[in-house]
């Protein structure tokens, strides 16, 4: 079991940041490859960045590299996204979530996950 809590979204104006930040509890969590997705009204959720177990490998979508960092702390069980230099279209709302399930390949698609947060709204105005 796996129970996520997300907080950090907020409203900013283009070229901001903020810092997502998800607290996880629950036996698994060291154990699972996390990720942030997004979605969009009338859109589907798409991938942003997933972290293996140990943080030492990540992969990011081509919409935000270079601008946002994914990254865990075990100790404190949690996963945080750092978004910097935000634009109009990454308004969304955010999803954190963890995958159970193995594979060398790092998960790009929301079937992938079995645990979710509730989710939180990012809004950044132009």
């Amino acid at each position: 079991q796996v129970q996520l809590v997300e907080s950090g979204g907020g409203l900013v104006q283009a070229g901001g940041s903020l810092r997502l930040s998800c607290a996880a509890s629950g036996r698994s969590f060291s154990n699972n490859r996390m990720g942030w997705l997004r979605q969009a009204p009338g859109k589907g959720r798409d991938f942003v960045a997933a972290i293996n177990w140990s943080g030492s490998r990540t992969f990011y979508a081509d919409s935000v590299k270079g601008r946002f960092t994914i990254s865990r702390d075990n100790a404190k069980n949690t996963v945080y996204l750092q978004m910097n230099s935000l634009k109009p279209e990454d308004t969304a709302v955010y999803y954190c979530a963890a995958s159970t399930q193995t594979s060398d390949s790092p998960p790009l698609l929301a079937i992938a996950y079995d645990y979710w947060g509730q989710g939180t709204q990012v809004t950044v105005s132009s």
